[in-house]
């Protein structure tokens, strides 16, 4: 997957000469930014886990986490990860369970899922009476669950954490897998938004990508959800798929504003480990895509890669057309309709005004609080084994020193694309200030490459660093 220097300095430079030239790639090929190019042309998987600075142990971060929600806080965002999936996706390194031509093991996912969230509760005192902010059901495909275990998993939920009327929950699933039956069954439950991978709206598209749904399918999702009566209908689209195209790429813009979404994930396809990096959470198996052998044996058999100067084409052209449209941006590639954002999950978790703690609960969820982060076990055999034998399967554990803790406060508001606010800094980490070292120097860099401006109190990435945000908090702070 790696280019050399030169080669990626072309493959920006290899645009569909119908689209405007994207403004980044002057300062990408800066020689200057080379550290940013190496990382974009990685195709990492930026922002999504910040890992701590030093190591810890799980009975540290449920220490560190019981101790944030004993004192005033705000709500926090719990999740329940069920990793059962009907096949997978030729992009996908996520930790998943197959269970096509088996449903009835997705019960089994459940059952761990609860007794995991029982050990939760017993080790973390506070827990249970921390307010909810958001509840999110996510995967894997928890769609795929026959209906008595998706009313037996958020009835557990409701009955034994915090929810509040002031609670949301949201559900993932599969387009295809939202039967009328269990859209009735969420609104029943008092589930109020629906997220869905629909990645993209061309069948030859989706076809490469190993997806099993079509096109209609996702767009009659939509537009079922929608007159169900949720109040949010959140879709993934991704960009630099095999064979897309900037005309492709058009076409799922017009699809969502045809559609009126309520809200648009726009994804860059990852290749590279997002353990790496420690971006994001990996599984045991790499995605097909990953495979160098693989991905040569699509381009001899006449298939193609977007390059990486089309890919920043097809980023603007859904970012213009979706702020043209009316959505708004906050955070990163998350976009609301009609001011109804920011996305409340991300939220609770980065804003410079929040960043409170979030729970995972399932096969390699990923917990935080401000003092430590944890990652569960992302292996299949291991975490039921240890969830059985009466343990929380935290696979791993680092804590963040006070200067980390600051570091990361200020790396997740980034990613918000909100103003910095030092105000707000040092209310937070007395003594300290983004207009002294350490941050004033990284500052002035980047103000200095065009990628930040500086105001009295106040840093703001400009429309550049907004593009290459995670490549900046990445390498850089």
């Amino acid at each position: 997957m790696s280019l050399g220097y030169e080669e990626a300095v072309g493959s920006l430079h290899a645009i569909d000469p119908a689209w405007p030239r994207p403004a980044v790639l002057d300062v990408l090929e800066a020689p200057e930014n080379r550290h940013l190019l190496d990382f974009v042309q990685e195709d990492p998987f930026g922002a999504h886990v910040f890992p701590g600075n030093v190591p810890g142990s799980p009975a540290e971060f449920l220490r560190d986490l019981d101790a944030q929600l004993a004192s005033p806080s705000g709500p926090i965002h719990l999740w329940s990860y069920i990793p059962t999936c009907a096949y997978r996706c030729r992009f996908c390194q996520y930790p998943v369970v197959l269970v096509k031509g088996k449903i009835e093991k997705a019960a089994d996912w459940v059952d761990l899922n609860i007794a995991e969230a029982r050990l939760w509760l017993d080790a973390v005192p506070h827990l249970a009476g921390a307010e909810v902010g958001e509840f999110n059901v996510f995967g894997g495909t928890p769609s795929l669950l026959p209906e008595p275990e998706i009313r037996r998993l958020l009835e557990f939920y409701r009955a034994h954490f915090g929810f509040t009327d002031r609670t949301t929950i949201r559900f993932e699933g599969d387009p295809s897998t939202f039967t009328p039956a269990k859209l009735e069954l969420l609104r029943e439950l008092g589930c109020t938004k629906l997220s869905s991978g629909v990645q993209s709206f061309d069948d030859h598209v989706l076809e490469l990508c190993g997806r099993e749904h079509t096109a209609q399918m996702c767009v009659d999702f939509v537009r079922n959800a929608t007159a169900a009566g949720f109040e949010w209908v959140s879709i993934d689209l991704m960009y630099g798929l095999l064979d897309q195209t900037l005309d492709s790429v058009r076409r799922d813009l017009d699809v969502v504003l045809e559609n009126e979404v309520t809200a648009v994930v726009c994804t860059k396809l990852h290749l590279a480990s997002y353990s790496d990096t420690r971006t994001g959470v990996t599984g045991e198996k790499p995605a097909a895509w990953q495979l160098p052998s693989y991905r040569d044996k699509l381009v001899r058999d006449g298939h193609r890669w977007p390059t990486l100067g089309e890919q920043y084409q097809m980023r603007e052209l859904l970012t213009e057309g979706l702020r043209a449209a009316g959505y708004t941006e906050h955070p990163t590639m998350y976009f609301a309709r009609d001011g109804l954002g920011p996305e409340k999950w991300k939220s609770i978790m980065v804003d410079q005004d929040k960043q409170e703690a979030e729970v995972a609960i399932g096969l390699g969820g990923s917990s935080s609080c401000r003092a430590s982060e944890a990652i569960t076990d992302v292996n299949s055999r291991r975490y039921p084994e240890t969830v059985l034998s009466g343990r929380i399967p935290l696979g791993s554990a680092t804590r963040f020193t006070p200067e980390a803790q600051a570091a990361r406060a200020v790396k997740m508001a980034l990613t918000t694309l909100q103003p910095l606010r030092d105000s707000l800094h040092s209310a937070r980490f007395p003594g300290r200030s983004l207009f002294a070292e350490p941050w004033l120097g990284k500052f002035r860099s980047l103000a200095s490459r065009g990628l930040v401006r500086l105001r009295p109190g106040v840093v703001e990435l400009t429309p550049a660093g907004e593009v290459l945000v995670e490549a900046i908090i990445t390498t850089e702070l």
